[in-house]
């Protein structure tokens, strides 16, 4: 039995539609999983096209994720349409192109990627593997380094591993063997003190303030946890927040919701036994922006300009308790199955 799954003939087809003639250009809504992806695929482009970069739609701020493009030496650079332009085609990983607004604007020569599909968006491009059986998109793309015959380097190797730990929270989210079988193998090639410096590297000091907000905050919700920040710098302390009050005691579930600029956006987190937030997420703020993920995590964003209300907290509260959707362009209840 082979170690991880032989990818021939679909490899081939892969490589077909690479040209020395051309440039590619990643595109990530940069997390670990998705900064490691891409490194990966980078590497496998290397030496097959005439050049590869990665950029990222998000802004970057998580203190994770700054150590781990520092200490890996992640090549990455914010997308704009210049640096778009220099590319002839471009390549999607940890991602679909209706996760992302900037996403939108692009035609895809390959998706890689292990979220659930969505019947309603269908995935377009001229390859793609999808698994949402995987636990991260990290091991995925080392099947394909493996395929490839391609061993990995001690930087890209620790990036995999970290984002293998990040999505999977150290195997203790959704995960599948292959997760596992990556994760040992990456292992005899990384490098386990950069590993922990990165996964120290969690907090800023001025996040701290947020805590303490957070704490007075709190509200109940069906056993589960509702916390609405107001305005924040960065998403990331949404996230960082969700994470933690998952930890308490019979909390089946966490929203942690805040504004960015003129963004509403709302983090959730399940313990993926006795509710699917994924689905919650879709169900309860589909109709305003983009909304879903997996069953132990998930994120809505929308534009402030999308709620009526006054405040937005005042419709978050409102649909979370209810547990219902609002019918789009009312204010009349609909389900929210």
């Amino acid at each position: 039995m082979a170690y991880f799954r032989q990818l021939e003939p679909k490899l081939s087809s892969f490589l077909e539609i690479m040209s020395r003639d051309e440039g590619w250009l990643i595109l990530v809504n940069a997390d670990p999983d998705a900064l490691a992806s891409a490194m990966a695929l980078k590497r496998i482009l290397s030496h097959r096209v005439k050049s590869a970069a990665i950029a990222n739609v998000n802004e970057i701020s998580r203190p994770d994720n700054l150590a781990m493009i520092r200490y890996l030496r992640i090549p990455v650079k914010k997308l704009t349409p210049n640096l778009a332009a220099q590319y002839d085609r471009f390549a999607l990983v940890d991602s679909q192109p209706h996760h992302h607004p900037a996403f939108r604007d692009f035609s895809f020569s390959a998706v890689f990627d292990h979220h659930p599909l969505v019947e309603a968006e269908p995935v377009l491009a001229d390859y793609k593997d999808i698994k949402p059986e995987y636990g991260a998109n990290a091991s995925l793309m080392t099947e394909y380094l493996y395929n490839l015959g391609i061993r990995p380097g001690k930087l890209l190797a620790t990036a995999l591993l970290y984002g293998i730990k990040t999505d999977t929270n150290s195997f203790e989210r959704g995960f599948c063997d292959v997760d596992v079988r990556a994760f040992r193998y990456l292992s005899k090639f990384s490098n386990q003190d950069m590993l922990r410096k990165i996964v120290r590297s969690e907090f800023l000091i001025e996040w701290l303030d947020y805590f303490s907000l957070a704490f007075r905050r709190l509200r109940m919700v069906r056993n589960g946890l509702h916390v609405w920040m107001g305005e924040v710098d960065s998403p990331d302390i949404l996230v960082i927040l969700a994470d933690f009050f998952l930890r308490v005691h019979e909390i089946n579930w966490t929203c942690v919701g805040g504004q960015c600029e003129d963004r509403v956006v709302l983090i959730f987190r399940g313990d993926g036994l006795s509710r699917d937030v994924g689905r919650m997420a879709a169900n309860l703020f589909g109709d305003l922006g983009s909304a879903g993920g997996h069953k132990a995590m998930a994120r809505a964003e929308f534009a402030r300009s999308a709620v009526k209300e006054k405040r937005p907290d005042w419709l978050v509260w409102r649909r979370l308790s209810r547990g219902r959707t609002e019918k789009k362009g009312n204010e009349e209840a609909g389900s929210g199955k």
